[in-house]
């Protein structure tokens, strides 16, 4: 016998050193002695089998994950399977399996989803990883029985894949709109930025002309699941533009001496006001073409409200998370504020996307403009009495944001439906009548930065075809006329004919 010192807890005991402990115990049974005799032959039969699998960082949608399972056994070997662990736990999804029996390797997942690849027997690759690979994953290692070779004897390891995804897609919208234009009423603006595909969810962060902007937190009356506040900003100072010299000019430019703010000329749209005119003549008329006559237009969004305050406004911030089928969050951040135009006007807005597996924050960027002067296009371009006419806003002078209201009405009447007004981009005249001829349309764009109006003016010729089939039936009669009185005279000269013969 091969003397062996008494065993720590834990340690493994073998026969060899049995008596050793009964010399140290004095008080070792013959069952006892037969327990250990029996633990040894058992440890000998069975041998051992442990399996480990080291831990992963998250990974981005797009990599390459390898997942390596280390085991250590004693025993021979029989197989290696891979599951994928769905739904909490109740679902194992076998993935891969290297079978050691026949020294083969095959994957459980459809052809077009097959991308298992084996590396070394317990270790397998997945390339392009999806945001669907997201979750833990186990391996399970088995080995025959050294006793019976029939049986095995398994035990397995797990490992969470964490897969992330940057956002692939940001706007920014404003809400409510379009919307009209108020001269004599503050109102809020909110700008949206939505931020999709994101895994997990980015944060998200407002800026005005470059500078981050201190908002105030709150939560969104429709929030949803884990929508909640952000915490303030930096104490970074909003910048001013109380002394912006470009908008300080342009504002004292629409006073008059007196300083009280210019008239705007909205009823006659053969007048423009100019910025630092006091008055002004009538402009040189455009060249009338046969079938419109463009109006200049008249500019009514730089007359500023007098409401507008001239100390910096608050701004509110709040978002909220939107969970999605594939795994990814839908972020919704609001900016609000009361819109002063006088100084929003020109303002430029970005919002700004910070992710784990972005390099750097994704921006995109809006800036607030009042529409100006809108081109207006009236098909057809000679049009006849009883054609349908469309008039249509084609752009702007300036690049516009928010999106407009328009607005058409008829100057010094109704509308050819009767109506006063109508919504939309687009004027449609069905069947114009020839009392319609010279009469002017107006347009009005507004949003809520500012508002501005064009006029066209319809001109309608006559339509020949309408013409000729008005005149048909008049001149059919003396035809009628004519072919009757010859009937009547070759009548007559055929009975004197008969009354001489």
């Amino acid at each position: 016998m091969v003397g062996i010192t008494q065993p720590k807890n834990g340690e493994h005991v073998n026969a060899d050193g049995v008596w050793d402990l009964l010399q140290n115990k004095g008080k070792m049974t013959v069952f006892s002695l037969c327990l250990l005799l029996c633990a040894d032959l058992l440890d000998l039969a069975v041998g051992y089998l442990t399996v480990t699998i080291e831990p992963l960082p998250p990974v981005v949608v797009g990599e390459t994950v390898t997942l390596k399972c280390n085991f250590k056994t004693d025993g021979r070997l029989r197989e290696i399977v891979w599951y994928r662990v769905t739904d909490g736990g109740t679902i194992k999804q076998k993935i891969f399996t290297y079978d050691a029996m026949f020294n083969t390797n095959y994957s459980h997942m459809e052809d077009y989803r097959k991308r298992e690849d084996l590396v070394y027997q317990s270790t397998v690759r997945l390339p392009e990883v999806r945001i669907s690979d997201n979750g833990p994953y186990e391996c399970h290692v088995g080995i025959y029985d050294r006793a019976t070779r029939e049986k095995v004897v398994l035990a397995s390891g797990n490992v969470f894949l964490t897969v992330m995804s940057p956002p692939n897609n940001i706007s920014v919208s404003a809400e409510n709109c379009p919307a009209p234009f108020s001269r004599y009423q503050a109102q809020n603006f909110t700008l949206l930025c939505t931020a999709k595909g994101g895994k997990p969810a980015p944060s998200v962060y407002f800026k005005r002309d470059g500078e981050l902007i201190e908002v105030i937190s709150y939560i969104h009356p429709s929030a949803e699941d884990g929508g909640g506040s952000a915490g303030v900003r930096g104490a970074r100072p909003l910048i001013s533009r109380d002394l912006d010299d470009t908008k300080l000019q342009r504002s004292l430019s629409l006073l008059d001496p007196e300083g009280r703010p210019a008239r705007m000329f909205t009823e006659s749209p053969e007048h423009r006001w100019t910025p630092g005119q006091h008055t002004q003549g009538r402009q040189q008329k455009e060249q009338p073409s046969p079938a419109t006559e463009i109006i200049p237009e008249t500019v009514v969004s730089r007359e500023f409200p007098r409401w507008v305050q001239s100390t910096d406004p608050l701004y509110y911030f709040s978002h909220t998370h939107i969970s999605q089928s594939d795994g990814s969050v839908l972020v919704q951040a609001r900016l609000t504020w009361t819109l002063n135009p006088q100084l929003d006007n020109d303002a430029m807005f970005s919002c700004e996307v910070k992710h784990a597996a972005l390099s750097m924050p994704m921006q995109t960027e809006v800036t607030l403009a009042a529409p100006k002067g809108p081109k207006l296009l009236m098909t057809p371009t000679r049009a006849k009495v009883g054609d349908t006419v469309r008039i249509t806003v084609q752009g702007f002078q300036n690049e516009v944001f928010p999106e407009p209201l328009f607005t058409w009405t008829r100057v010094g009447g109704r509308l050819l439906d009767g109506s006063a007004e109508r919504d939309g981009k687009e004027l449609i005249l069905e069947r114009v009548p020839a009392e319609l001829n010279g009469s002017m349309y107006r347009c009005t764009a507004q949003n809520p930065l500012g508002s501005t109006d064009t006029h066209t003016r319809l001109i309608v010729f006559e339509n020949p075809a309408m013409m000729k089939n008005t005149q048909n039936p008049n001149n059919g009669a003396p035809r009628v006329d004519v072919v009757g009185l010859i009937w009547m005279v070759l009548s007559l000269a055929l009975t004197v004919t008969v009354e001489l013969t």
